[in-house]
């Protein structure tokens, strides 16, 4: 009788890494579109407050780093609704207000590492054209911005896994080892408030 096959130790880790990697990758490629929709709205928004105007001199012309707030604010609250409701929505917190207050705090530490990049372009380096002012603000700012706000967020903002709750997770988000989790967690019954419930 040939001896019966035990899964090896590593079998579990492996898993459990791959289906991390799995969540990481999705939830980086949505981090990105809605990265990519936020940089839209910033840079089109610093764009039309400096050069939009009579001889392409707009409302905050001379008032670069004004107007590079004024972008990054409104592309902020952008960015945490598509961070809310669609990338972490696995991860979020239950209380919105605090959410956003810790996502508004570390999207500042985003917004310093592009203004110092801008104001080091700006009024060190003289340089202070279109061309230059959008590499330094909307490429070199952004790339460093991004990489210090997909670290925050994921260490301090999205940091509650609703999935162990077992309520609010979307099949689609989980890999299917997370997924029997919730299976196991939710025990049949339906999700407080939808429809199945009352």
């Amino acid at each position: 009788m040939p001896p019966e096959k035990t899964a090896a130790p590593h079998e579990g880790l492996v898993r459990r890494l791959r289906a991390t990697y799995e969540v990481i990758v999705r939830e980086a490629a949505k981090f990105g579109i809605v990265g990519g929709v936020a940089f839209v709205v910033n840079t089109g928004t610093f764009n039309l407050l400096r050069f939009a105007g009579p001889d392409g001199i707009g409302v905050l012309h001379a008032k670069p780093l004004t107007a590079n707030v004024i972008g990054v604010v409104i592309s902020t609250v952008v960015a945490w609704l598509g961070n809310r409701l669609w990338t972490f929505r696995h991860r979020r917190r239950a209380s919105a207000p605090r959410e956003l207050l810790l996502f508004a705090v570390m999207n500042a530490g985003g917004l310093a590492i592009s203004l110092a990049c801008l104001g080091f372009t700006y009024y060190v380096l003289d340089l202070r054209g279109p061309v230059a002012t959008n590499v330094s603000a909307n490429v070199v700012g952004l790339v460093l911005g991004t990489l210090f706000r997909w670290w925050a967020y994921r260490r301090f903002v999205f940091t509650t896994e609703l999935a162990q709750e077992g309520w609010d997770a979307e099949p689609g988000d989980l890999p299917p080892s997370r997924a029997a989790q919730v299976d196991d967690v939710r025990g049949g019954q339906a999700r407080p408030g939808s429809p199945a419930a009352r």
